[in-house]
């Protein structure tokens, strides 16, 4: 399969994390159905989810998504404003301050790169199978 790429910028608002899901999930079916399975359609739209959030939470407030599909793996790309990089925390079970996120992306995904852009900020990455 060539490769086939789709771009989404969104400004924050109540419905960007699930406008961003919408967009993720509109994408993998122009693939086809025997190129993403189900289990790994949900594992992406959940990584663009919590990259998505992220990035509206510690970035800046505004996001790109880039989704581009190879042979055998679909590239999660967000780029925000903020040049902090993702880090490990412990996760908060009580006060709802998350930190469950960035453990989750790098265990659902193959591989996952973080790149301070030289305009600034940082585009996060994560490679995920297809099947």
């Amino acid at each position: 399969m060539d490769t086939m790429c789709a771009n989404a910028t969104t400004t924050r608002s109540a419905t960007t994390v699930s406008g961003a899901r919408e967009t993720t999930r509109a994408f993998l079916e122009t693939l086809g159905q025997s190129a993403v399975d189900s289990e790994a359609t949900d594992s992406v739209v959940l990584v663009v989810s919590e990259l998505v959030t992220n990035a509206l939470r510690h970035g800046g407030g505004t996001y790109t998504l880039r989704l581009t599909a190879h042979p055998g793996l679909i590239e999660v790309s967000v780029d925000d404003l903020s040049p902090r990089l993702p880090r490990m925390r412990t996760a908060d079970l009580n006060g709802g301050t998350g930190g469950f996120g960035w453990p989750m992306v790098n265990r659902l995904a193959r591989a996952t790169t973080v790149t301070r852009r030289p305009s600034g900020g940082k585009t996060v990455s994560a490679l995920l199978a297809r099947m």
